[in-house]
């Protein structure tokens, strides 16, 4: 079956998905002769919506053959393994997922054709699970507090209502994927698949040249001595922005900042990094692609004006260049118990000092306004301070995990500080998985101060940050 043909095939089945006739989309999916490692994600899919969980299990098999990258393949097998309760097969493969994610918060399919996003911390409160159901309470926990790392405002209450859980040793429910959300193919592509002839046949009307069938869009030369013996190159090739190369093997995208390409494309290279990446432009989009999938192109009209490009050599793709990312594997998780929870990382054995100094950028408070204490009541021997021997405290972690307590000098003196609130004047809505969503009207608890412009604050159980030209304060007289 040829690229287009699948295409054709794939679109039409999608195409039943929305209709909802899910049993003439499998058939279709079915047809298609060599699927790819999507469209085998997309069976997968189809056959879970059919409690079908053998032949779910081997098409999502498929599809991490054909992509052993695709993260979200990895956590719909999970899922398949966790409903035939094959709970260390399930926990396999969240673990896979969460190592896919490469240390992002959230994975955006939608530049693939998936409109979904897969989050981190989703991905750890299902491995918390299948560890949970294998008896492992205690690292349940741990990964469950790794998730607050990974948070975002609307993903806060599930990941508290799973800690409770844990705490009594109850099991809770699994984060699922819409089995009903299938990954689509490129629209340009399909656009592409019909082609219509708006003009028609051409034919010659008139002609200074006896028995012209010429019916180009090309207008005739003019029949002079001497006239130019090649055509001119166009300007607009030397105005294109960057180095003309052509794609040699198809490119699958992980990340939002990379760029789908197939072989036979002619992209733009802007910048080629140390790490073997691409900065490039195709169809006016920018993006990253791996610099060995490119051959650079000479491109002159003058001397190749009747030549077509050659196809691109028929051989496996190089190996992909690894992207230089931070490592925090060795990095201890301490979560921060203060008017509400919090986690921040330090190197295992940290010196008082950097403990207090990373608690303090997270608060947005000076170290003296707050305390540190190792049990929920302030005692003289639970104290954390500057004379504090570290040892001691790096001692009672637990997995590289460790809890503390915070409290404001005020509160620990018997004085307890006043709360500050803030009315919405109007509704705020951002993409930016760190802000706080509000409606006008919504009462805010401020949290901290980040600068003039921004505040944290909590509503709705949510915590983030908003701006501060939203919002006013609320007199104290009103609260």
């Amino acid at each position: 079956m040829s690229f287009l043909d699948t295409l054709r095939q794939w679109d039409k089945a999608v195409t039943c998905v929305d209709r909802q006739d899910l049993p003439e989309a499998l058939s279709i999916f079915l047809s298609i002769q060599e699927p790819n490692s999507k469209i085998y994600f997309d069976i997968g899919c189809l056959h879970l919506l059919n409690q079908d969980l053998d032949a779910a299990e081997k098409a999502f098999d498929c599809s991490i053959r054909k992509d052993e990258h695709l993260a979200v393949a990895f956590f719909q097998r999970g899922i398949t393994f966790y409903r035939k309760q094959r709970y260390e097969e399930s926990l396999a493969d969240f673990q896979h997922a969460f190592k896919a994610l490469r240390g992002n918060q959230l994975i955006d399919y939608k530049a693939l054709g998936l409109r979904y996003k897969l989050y981190a911390c989703e991905v750890l409160h299902n491995m918390a699970l299948a560890q949970a159901q294998l008896g492992n309470w205690e690292k349940a926990q741990e990964n469950l507090v790794k998730a607050l790392d990974y948070k975002t405002e609307a993903k806060l209450n599930l990941i508290d209502k799973a800690l409770q859980s844990t705490l009594k040793q109850k099991p809770f429910k699994p984060v699922e994927f819409p089995s009903n959300v299938l990954f689509k193919p490129n629209k340009h592509y399909v656009a592409e698949l019909e082609k219509k002839d708006y003009l028609g046949k051409a034919k010659v009307v008139a002609s200074v040249i006896p028995q012209d069938e010429f019916s180009g869009f090309a207008p005739l030369q003019p029949q002079v001595k001497d006239g130019p013996t090649c055509p001119k190159e166009p300007e607009v090739l030397r105005a294109l922005e960057g180095e003309p190369h052509t794609v040699l093997f198809e490119f699958v995208p992980e990340t939002s900042d990379e760029l789908a390409v197939v072989p036979g494309n002619i992209v733009f290279v802007l910048q080629k990094g140390a790490d073997n990446w691409a900065s490039v432009i195709f169809n006016e989009r920018r993006g990253l692609v791996p610099y060995n999938y490119l051959e650079r192109l000479e491109i002159s009209l003058a001397s190749k004006q009747n030549e077509g490009i050659p196809r691109p050599p028929n051989r496996a793709p190089p190996t992909r260049p690894e992207r230089k990312q931070e490592s925090s594997n060795n990095s201890l998780i301490v979560k921060v118990r203060f008017t509400f929870t919090f986690a921040v990382s330090v190197p295992p054995g940290s010196p008082y000092e950097i403990l207090i100094e990373k608690i303090s950028n997270k608060l947005n408070l000076p170290s003296t306004a707050f305390t540190l204490s190792l049990t929920s009541e302030v005692t003289g021997q639970s104290v954390i301070n500057a004379n504090t021997e570290m040892e001691s405290v790096w001692s009672c972690a637990s997995g590289r995990h460790i809890t503390l307590w915070c409290g404001t000098k005020e509160e620990t003196d018997g004085k307890p500080q006043s709360e500050i609130h803030f009315v919405a004047l109007h509704s705020y809505e951002s993409s930016n998985p760190e802000d706080l969503n509000f409606h006008q009207g919504d009462t805010i608890t401020l949290l901290s101060r980040v600068n003039q412009d921004w505040l944290e604050g909590q509503c709705n159980g949510n915590t983030g940050i908003f701006p501060a030209s939203f919002v006013e304060e609320v007199p104290v007289n009103d609260q």
